[in-house]
């Protein structure tokens, strides 16, 4: 899992399913975050494994 959130809105997705699984973030906010979710989906996985080995995550590229 991974959390999102601005001053108005908070969400959590699923890495693995590359969905929103709880809260809510604008339509366009949404579609941002699961594209960029989707390009970088292994690097998402590997950080949360190194962060469950609570060893220090890798740096992912900003979307662009």
């Amino acid at each position: 899992m991974c959390s999102m959130q601005n001053t108005e809105y908070k969400a959590t997705v699923d890495i693995q399913l590359l969905s929103i699984s709880s809260g809510e973030l604008p339509r366009r906010a949404q579609e941002l975050v699961l594209d960029w979710a989707e390009l970088h989906q292994q690097e998402l996985l590997e950080d949360w494994r190194l962060c469950m080995e609570k060893q220090q995550p890798k740096p992912i590229a900003p979307l662009k």
